[in-house]
């Protein structure tokens, strides 16, 4: 009885440690297997990569060939480009000389000036207060500025945010931007108004403006209890990695890589040094940042770091206040276009390539100031952003923004011939 059961007990054992064996058992081809099990998606993958890679080449070629023609032709010294599509950073580079007389090239880091992009920036804060209720775009400026007096107490009182954000205050052309390059303070420049006489009543009549633009930031010190510099670092230079960004004079000088400013003289260009004006107003033209963190603004802009900002909220800041008339501008010259209008810091355009097409939508704003010369544009329905910064005053900015344009679509909105054989 004690050997039957021995041996059973034997045969147990053995099967015991057949089955453990069998369960550990792998066989050696099995990972190639499993890494291998779409074959057909990861030929389309290679595709993918191949013509992301044939596109990128055909960009970099094209854009080196732009710039360098307008180098050439004295029309630029230097430019930062970057450019966006969705998600991804296509470009962000930059072309010439940081300085005429210099051997350093401008790169994706190289620090310039914007200027008056810089209200974008500020139409993007006000709405993004607004989205937390911070203020209303609809407030009366008086309500936060009781010492704020513009005409007769009438029209003073009818005075909103929305009117200084949009350049629709009734304020002659440029009113006061010579206290704004003075260097005078904006809180003191926004009480001087009441000696000013209005050209038309609040939100009637479309007149750019640096000094009434700038009353904004000092409206939002008093909304929030915080400046204009520390709203736009907390909401979105630190939030967005914007490191390279500066609201001052001694940064921008301090830094080794910037493009230094130029002036010409028949077809001779002057390196001249940045100027310490506008950092008072930086609402309105005191921003320093460089290609790299354009790219990162201009992509939350088109609405990819929904953490930062919704869409929704940011819309407020594109939406038409005011009609701008006539034909004259330089972005009223451009192909296909048919209307514009300014909403906060920034003007919107509409364009139609031609009868069939659709209406496209532009974001766009240029800045000029201490001979840097910029422009920035969006186009949200084909997900895309173009900025270019320019050391020195030049005509390529008239047609830039829709040269870049083609460029792209000509490279990245046409089917490209791929080898089959990967």
């Amino acid at each position: 009885m004690s050997r039957t059961k021995l041996f059973f007990g034997a045969i147990i054992m053995v099967l015991l440690l057949f089955v453990l064996t069998a369960s550990s058992f792998k066989p050696e081809h099995s990972k190639a297997i499993i890494s291998d099990s779409n074959p057909v998606k990861t030929l389309a993958e290679k595709r993918e990569i191949k013509l992301y890679n044939i596109r990128q080449k055909a960009l970099n070629e094209a854009l080196t060939s732009y710039f360098n023609k307008a180098i050439k032709s004295r029309d630029i010294v230097g430019a930062g480009v970057s450019i966006v599509s969705g998600d991804s950073v296509l470009l962000s580079d930059g072309y010439g000389k940081r300085s005429f007389n210099g051997t350093d090239n401008v790169d994706g880091e190289t620090l310039f000036r914007l200027g008056s992009i810089s209200k974008g920036f500020t139409g993007v804060l006000a709405a993004n207060l607004e989205s937390e209720g911070k203020l209303h775009l609809d407030d009366k400026v008086a309500d936060y500025l009781p010492n704020f007096h513009f005409g007769d107490n009438q029209n003073t009182q009818k005075i909103e945010i929305a009117h200084l954000l949009s350049h629709t205050t009734g304020t002659p052309y440029h009113s006061y931007t010579d206290l704004v390059e003075a260097g005078l303070d904006i809180s003191s420049i926004s009480e001087k108004f009441n000696k000013v006489n209005p050209i038309s009543t609040p939100g009637s009549q479309y007149s750019y403006q640096n000094a009434m633009f700038s009353v904004s930031q000092e409206v939002m010190l008093k909304a929030t209890g915080k400046n204009i510099q520390t709203l736009l670092t907390d909401k979105f230079f630190e939030p967005l990695g914007m490191n390279s960004v500066s609201m001052d004079h001694k940064t921008l000088i301090n830094t080794e890589n910037i493009a230094l400013p130029h002036i010409k003289r028949g077809n001779r260009w002057r390196t001249v040094l940045p100027r310490d004006n506008y950092y008072n107003a930086i609402a309105a033209g005191g921003i320093n940042a460089n290609s790299m963190d354009m790219a990162k603004w201009m992509r939350f802009l088109l609405g990819h770091n929904p953490e930062v900002m919704s869409k929704d909220a940011m819309a407020q800041a594109f939406k038409p206040f005011i009609e701008l008339k006539g034909h004259s501008k330089y972005y009223q010259k451009w192909p296909g276009h048919v209307k514009s209008s300014y909403g906060f810091g920034w003007r919107i355009h509409t364009l139609k390539e031609n009868e069939k097409a659709l209406e496209e939508t532009i974001w766009h704003h240029g800045g000029s100031v201490n001979n840097y010369r910029n422009e920035i544009a969006l186009f949200p329905n084909s997900d895309l952003g173009i900025c270019v910064l320019i050391n020195g005053p030049s005509k390529l900015v008239k047609t830039v923004i829709p040269d870049l344009r083609a460029i792209v679509k000509s490279i990245y909105e046409q089917e490209l011939e791929i080898a089959t054989s990967i």
